[in-house]
C-alpha cells in the first residue's frame, strides 16, 4: 500500500532520509489516510534527536515547540509539521504526564507507547506501513478501537485516553474492543485527574461526531458531569441520547440536550466545571433556559421574528433544532425556515435595524436617556408584531400619536 503524502510532509521526510535518519508519518495522518480521508495534520517521527533536527533544517525553518519531549515544528512549503524523536515514557505519578521521556532508536518502541492500535501506525514510501499492533486490521477489518498492550496501563498513564476511546469509536464508527471497554469503565475515576479544559475539549470532539450517543455510556458521562444523575434516571438519560443523535453535529446544541433535563442551574454548573469559554457557556445556558419553548398559534414568521428580537440568530437556529428533536413537532422546523427567510431578507428584528434612530427622537425633543431606549423598544415591538411597517414616516407618526411628541 502507498499513502499520497502532503508535499510538505514528503519534503521533510526526504530531508531526514538524505541526512541518514529514519523518518515516518505517524498517528492520525496514517489512520485517516487508510480510512480514505485527507489528513488535516501530518505528524512525523524520526530517529534524529531534537538538536539534530534543528541543525538539519536551520533556525529560520524551526520552531522549538517541545524540545524536552523531542518535538520540533518545521515550517515547510507554507505548512507546519511536528517532528518528534522516537521516545518512550516512564512513570505517570500524576496520571497525566510522564515523569521521564527517553529517546530510543526504534520506531516500534515509539509506537508501543501510544494509546490505541489505530493510532500506533507509521509509514514511509521505502518501508510502507509499520503496524506492529494490528491497527490496520482493527480499523478496516475488525472495526474496533483497541488499546496498545494492556488497556488498564494505558488509562493509568493518562486518564483522558478514556474519553479518547469513545471519541475515536464515534468518529470512526468503530466498536470498542471488549477488554479495552471494560478497563475504561473500571478506570473511569482517573478522569478526575485530568484538567477540566482537556475534558471539555475531548467532550466537544465527541459531541461533534455524526451519531455519538452509542459511545456515551452513562458511567462515563456521570463521571465528568455528575449533575446528569444518569444512574438513577436511566430513562431520562436514554431520551437525552436520542435527542443528541437527532441533532446535527453541533456540540453546543447537543451539550444543551444532555443538560436540559437537569435544569438551568445544573447546566450552568456543568459548563463552569468544563471551563467552557464565556461565549460557549452563555450559549449552552441560554439553550437550556429556553428549552421549554412552546409555539403559539401565530404564523411561523411572526414567531420567528419574536425569537430573533431577543436571541442571536445562531441561538435561534440551535433552539428550534433542539425543540424539534425533543418534541418531533414540525412547527419548530417551520419556524426555523421562517427565521432563515427573515434573515435572508434582512427583516427588522432588532433596534439597530429600525428605520428610526435616536437622532430622530432627539429631533422630536426626546432627551438622551432611558426614555429614548424605551421608545425605540416600543417601536420595535410594533414592527415585530407587524402592526406597523418598518418605515420612518410610519414609525414617527406612531410615536408622535402615542407619546405626544
Amino acid at each position: 500500500m502507498t499513502i499520497a503524502m502532503d508535499p510538505g510532509a514528503a519534503a521533510v521526510l526526504a530531508a531526514l532520509h538524505r541526512a541518514g535518519y529514519q523518518g515516518y508519518l505517524v498517528g492520525g495522518c496514517v489512520r485517516d489516510s487508510l480510512a480514505g480521508r485527507t489528513p488535516h495534520d501530518w505528524d512525523i517521527c524520526t530517529s534524529a534527536r531534537p538538536q539534530q533536527v534543528l541543525e538539519l533544517f536551520g533556525e529560520e525553518q524551526c520552531i522549538p515547540t517541545g524540545l524536552q519531549h523531542g518535538t520540533v515544528t518545521i515550517k515547510q512549503d507554507g505548512g507546519f509539521y511536528e517532528v518528534t524523536t522516537f521516545r518512550v515514557e516512564e512513570g505517570y505519578s500524576d496520571g497525566r504526564h510522564p515523569d521521564r521521556v527517553n529517546f530510543v532508536a526504534d520506531v516500534r518502541e515509539d509506537l508501543a507507547r501510544r494509546d490505541f492500535t489505530i493510532n500506533a501506525m507509521a509509514y514511509n514510501d521505502a518501508e510502507g506501513l509499520v503496524d506492529p499492533f494490528g491497527g490496520r486490521e482493527d480499523l478496516l477489518v475488525r472495526h474496533v478501537v483497541r488499546a496498545v498492550g494492556d488497556p488498564a496501563s494505558r488509562f493509568e498513564e493518562d486518564g483522558l485516553r478514556i474519553l479518547r476511546l469513545y471519541r475515536f469509536g464515534a468518529k470512526e464508527a468503530l466498536d470498542l474492543d471488549p477488554a479495552t471497554a471494560r478497563a475504561a469503565l473500571q478506570e473511569r475515576a482517573r478522569l478526575d485527574c485530568v484538567s477540566a479544559e482537556r475534558i471539555g475539549q475531548e467532550l466537544y470532539k465527541l459531541l461533534s461526531a455524526p451519531k455519538p450517543a452509542r459511545w456515551m455510556p452513562p458511567e462515563i458521562l456521570e463521571q465528568i458531569l455528575p449533575g446528569l444523575d444518569c444512574a438513577r434516571q436511566p430513562e431520562r438519560y436514554a431520551e437525552s441520547l436520542r435527542v443528541v443523535d437527532a441533532l446535527i453535529s453541533d456540540p453546543l446544541a447537543r451539550l444543551a440536550a444532555l443538560l436540559a433535563p437537569a435544569g438551568a442551574g445544573t447546566a450552568c454548573d456543568a459548563v463552569a466545571r468544563l471551563r467552557c469559554s464565556g461565549a460557549q457557556a452563555k450559549e449552552v445556558c441560554t439553550l437550556v433556559q429556553e428549552s421549554g419553548l412552546n409555539l403559539s398559534g401565530d404564523s411561523p414568521r411572526l414567531q420567528a421574528r419574536r425569537l430573533l428580537a431577543r436571541l442571536e440568530p445562531d441561538t435561534v437556529r440551535r433552539l428550534l433544532a433542539l425543540r424539534q428533536a425533543q418534541t418531533g413537532q414540525a412547527a419548530f422546523g417551520e419556524t426555523a425556515r421562517a427565521a432563515e427567510a427573515l434573515l435572508e431578507e434582512g427583516a427588522c428584528c432588532r433596534v439597530s435595524q429600525l428605520a428610526v434612530t435616536g437622532r430622530d427622537l432627539l429631533d422630536l425633543g426626546v432627551k438622551p436617556g432611558p426614555m429614548m431606549g424605551r421608545l425605540l423598544a416600543e417601536a420595535l415591538d410594533q414592527v415585530i408584531e407587524e402592526t406597523i411597517p418598518n418605515q420612518r414616516a410610519a414609525l414617527l407618526g406612531w410615536l408622535k400619536e402615542n407619546h405626544s411628541l
